[in-house]
Order: C-alpha cells, then structure tokens, then sequence
C-alpha cells in the first residue's frame, strides 16, 4: 500500500504495521499527517497547543505503536507542553511531568503529537473545535479536538476522557471509533478532575480495530481483534427511557443494525429494564453535579470572574446538593453497578446509541451526553462504531457494551459490528 494510501485510510494499526515492515518511514508518515494538518487545521481547530518542530522531531521509539505520533485532550498533563484545560485560568500553565497514561503511551511507543481542544474544564462550554464532517456542526464534547484531529485524518489515535458522554458522543459525531474503557484499566491520576466517582479516560481511531490496537498497546492486555471474527455475539437491545431523546434516524440505525446483525446470523433479543438503572441513570445527573462542583472549588473562590456564565452557574448549583442526596445517589448508582452483570445473563453485548442522534447544527453546545450517562455510571466498557449514516450523510455511531472488565468482549463484539455494518452505510 502506498504512502497516500495508507494516510488516506487513517488506521493506526495498518500504518504501524508498515512502519514495522519498512514499507515507509515515522518521518514519511508525520510529514504525511503534517501537511494534513497545515491544509485544514485552521477550519477545524483541532488542536490547543502543537509544535511542529517537536511533532517531526527524530526520536529513537521501542514499541508496538513505531513512533506513530498521538493527540492528548488538554486536561492531560504532558511535561513541558500547556495544560490550560480549555479556560483562561490556565493560560501558559506548563505541567513539569507527564501524567502515567502519557508515560504508558511513550513505554508503548507512541509519540505525543500535541494537546487537542477541550471543552472548559471538561464540562460542556465549547470550545473552538468544528465538525470535521461540516464545519458548521458540532463536534462533539467535551473531547471535541481529539475525536476531529482522527476523524480529519490529522492523527491515527488521540486520548479523551469521559465523565457523562464526552468520550462516546464526539466519535459518534465525527465518525471514528472510541473505547470508554472499564473502569480501572487506565490510571487517572495527572488529568483535571471534574468528577472523581465517573472520569475516566477514553480511545479513538478510525475503526474499531485500530482503538483495540492502541488499547492494548498502552495496557499490554491482549485487546487486539481481527478481520473476520469467527464469534456470533449474542446482542441485547434494552430500551431505556431516555432512547424517547433519539432522533428518527438514530432510531432507524438501531433497528438497521439488529436487522442487519440477524440476518448474518447474530442472536438479538428486546430485554427488560429494570427500575434500579433508571433510577442509577438520574443518580449520575447528581453526582456529576456534586463532585464538579468541589472539584471545581479553587476556580471559583478564586477566579469565578474567567468562569464561562454556565460552569459558574452549575458550580454554585452543586454546592447547594445536600449531602444526603449525594450519599442516597452513591448508593443508588452501587446497587445498579452490582445489578449489571444481570443484564449480560442471556446476552454476550449490549447495543445502543451512541448519541441522540446526528451533530446538530451550529457550535453554540456540544450536544447531549444523557445517551452515555448510565454506561459511564455502571463503570462498564462500552465502544461506539462508525459505519451507519443519516440522510444528509452525517455519521451516526452505535454503542456495543459489554460487562465490567471484559473490555476485549466489547471490542471484539464492536469489531464483528462494524464488519456487518460496512455494507450499509446509509440507515
């Protein structure tokens, strides 16, 4: 495969294979995503901070990801790069050491390729980020410039992190591939916190096999999953309350995707909710709240006048949650997390939305996590996969989840997904 090719098609794994080979070399290929970047990062702003010199640099790499360069959402401790967490509080901050999924990333290879947009403080302020699909979309957030660097083919992987749906939401958005891992497969420490119950970091590439690769790459777990998977995953489809926010044409992917897994032969069954994860689901609501709320408390007592109107806001309103309603909320949300392993009983994967439905128009929000909510709660490992689109073309990514640290069961499921899915990329 050529040069062209290759960066064309974007996969990080394909990519690392050929530099392992020496089909091509790192140089040919950061070039290759340089001139990339020079020809459209200025429409879609992708990133916050980024070097050029550092980003071709030669640097001697021993790893699986062969130097491939690597994009770390800007509430990411890198040493020596700016960490401003998308608000003006943090202007010029420079961490002096890197946060240990940066340190996992370089054991595994990778290169840091630069610090990519954020929403302020990982909340749902935008910022400048646009839909590399159309410029006049939303990304996505809160890990808007990381799922639009891979989506506009400016990087083969880049690091988010999730506490509602900011992971899941943007990949479905762009149309690339992400993992919101279980909850304890990455270290969390050296990353802005804004929820210390649900942060948790998150993995894009362009399919579902590249985010396998740099998944089990940093980890060193054996995630890796291959083209035509020899498993027929037995898929459950639990409609919740909040699948009344879909739109129709999300809604006509889900039953694409049922349909068209049937008819390969996939087992797929309707399953029952149970009351306890509606009322976990509204429980993430208020511990969100509260937790951003304390975790936020430097900011406000002491620079709330560089506070977007809405964080300010909402830090004031989580202060005034009782604690009572926080501890009733954490009891609630363990009770629906021991209860999750009933809902993979007869089933092997969940299927569900990734989003509401496709980026809206306008950058005014980053649209609505209330999709994701439940899964980033549970703590359960849930993977959306690009292949499905709306009328006018915009992606519509589909959630596989599966149960508690059983994060290879979900890419794999997700892998045989998205084969399926590949022919019908219209829904």
């Amino acid at each position: 495969m050529s040069l062209d090719d290759l960066l064309k098609r974007n996969s990080g794994l394909e990519i690392a294979a050929a530099v392992a080979a020496r089909q091509v070399t790192i140089g040919e290929i950061r070039t290759g995503y340089l001139a990339a970047i020079a020809e459209r990062e200025r429409i879609v702003k992708a990133f916050a901070h980024f070097d050029c010199e550092k980003f071709l640099a030669s640097t001697l790499v021993v790893g699986p990801l062969e130097g491939l360069p690597v994009g770390f959402k800007d509430i990411i401790d890198v040493a020596g790069m700016p960490c401003e967490c998308g608000s003006p509080i943090y202007r010029n901050y420079i961490p002096r050491g890197d946060a240990p999924i940066v340190s996992m990333v370089r054991r595994a290879g990778g290169t840091v390729a630069g610090k990519t947009v954020t929403s302020e403080f990982a909340t749902r302020e935008p910022g400048p980020t646009t839909n590399p699909r159309d410029p006049t979309r939303t990304p996505g957030g809160s890990s808007s410039g990381s799922a639009a660097a891979v989506a506009a083919g400016f990087l083969p992987f880049a690091i988010g992190t999730q506490t509602g749906g900011s992971t899941i939401g943007p990949a479905s958005f762009c149309g690339v591939a992400a993992l919101k891992p279980s909850f304890g497969l990455v270290p969390y420490s050296g990353i802005r916190a804004t929820s210390w119950t649900l942060d948790t970091l998150g993995f894009y590439g362009r399919n579902v096999r590249d985010v396998a690769f740099l998944a089990g790459s940093i980890t060193g777990q054996d995630l890796a999953v291959n083209d035509g998977v020899q498993w027929m995953p037995r898929i459950g489809v639990a409609r919740m309350k909040v699948w009344e926010q879909i739109s129709a044409d999300m809604s006509e992917a889900i039953v694409a995707a049922c349909d068209m897994s049937k008819s390969r032969g996939a087992h797929v069954v309707s399953l029952p909710v149970h009351p306890i994860f509606e009322n976990a689901y509204q429980a993430q609501f208020l511990i969100q709240d509260f937790e951003k709320a304390r975790c936020l408390a430097f900011e406000i007592d002491t620079h709330s006048a560089l506070l977007s109107a809405t964080l300010e806001q909402a830090i004031r309103d989580g202060w005034s949650i009782p604690v009572a309603h926080y501890v009733a909320a954490i009891d609630a949300a363990k009770r629906a997390q021991a209860a999750s392993y009933d809902l993979f009983r007869e089933v092997d994967v969940l299927i569900a939305p990734s989003a509401s439905g496709a980026a809206s128009i306008g950058l005014e929000t980053t649209g609505s996590p209330n999709l994701n909510r439940l899964w980033t709660l549970l703590g359960l490992p849930c993977v959306s996969v690009p292949s499905l689109s709306d009328g006018s073309g915009m992606p519509l990514g589909i959630s596989v989840v599966a149960p508690m640290g059983d994060d290879r069961r979900a890419l794999r499921a997700a892998s045989w997904l998205q084969e399926t899915l590949s022919g019908g990329a219209r829904c």
